[in-house]
């Protein structure tokens, strides 16, 4: 019995998950106490974003990083719903930056309760849509390749399965990083933005 208990006292607990709700966030920012930082991919944040807040996309996001954003200001994680920013918040807590927090329900939520948001006025399809029209492509082009020349191709369809596979359970989207970077989905500065303030929350 004593090898078990103290097998159990030395376990150290898994830490606390923490939120904070947008209206809380909203204020934090405003006293200068902490800032918000958007994990989702280059395209989102382009098209709609809380004003003010940096990218950091989870694709690329590297823990080390964030002290030189954000300096002795506590960090506030932010994506579409929470759950990409949750998978970040996760990366910090176990790089010691253990201050940082999620924000609840994310950008969804920032726009339910009437917090102004900003955003470029782009008229591409979203880079989901574009990953899901990518992927398919390749999925059908594997799958006719398997057909009529090999069905060694069909190690082209399992590649592109697992790769989605990938994305959906961490968040990180390599088919969406590579389409980034193609011309029509990078930052064009003369275009125009709808744009606007946080409110004073009391």
């Amino acid at each position: 019995m004593e090898p078990i208990m103290s097998s159990v006292v030395k376990s150290e607990p898994r830490a606390a998950f923490v939120e904070v709700d947008v209206l809380e966030a909203a204020r934090r920012c405003r006293d200068g106490e902490a800032v918000i930082l958007d994990v989702r991919e280059a395209d989102e944040h382009r098209r709609r974003r809380i004003p003010g807040v940096a990218s950091v996309p989870l694709s690329t996001f590297d823990p080390a990083e964030i002290d030189g954003l954000v300096g002795s200001q506590k960090v506030i994680l932010q994506c579409e719903s929470g759950r990409r920013s949750r998978s970040a918040l996760e990366l910090l807590h176990a790089a010691g930056r253990t201050d940082a927090v999620n924000l609840a329900g994310g950008l969804k939520e920032w726009v339910a309760r009437d917090l102004s948001v900003e955003g470029d006025l782009v008229t591409g399809l979203p880079m989901m849509r574009q990953v899901q029209i990518a992927a398919g492509i390749a999925v059908l082009g594997f799958t006719i390749l398997a057909a009529a020349v090999d069905s060694w191709f069909l190690l082209g369809t399992g590649f592109v399965g697992a790769g989605l596979c990938f994305a959906g359970l961490t968040g990180t989207c390599g088919l969406a990083v590579v389409l980034g970077k193609l011309p029509w989905n990078r930052p064009n500065p003369g275009r125009p933005s709808s744009s606007g303030t946080v409110p004073q929350v009391e």
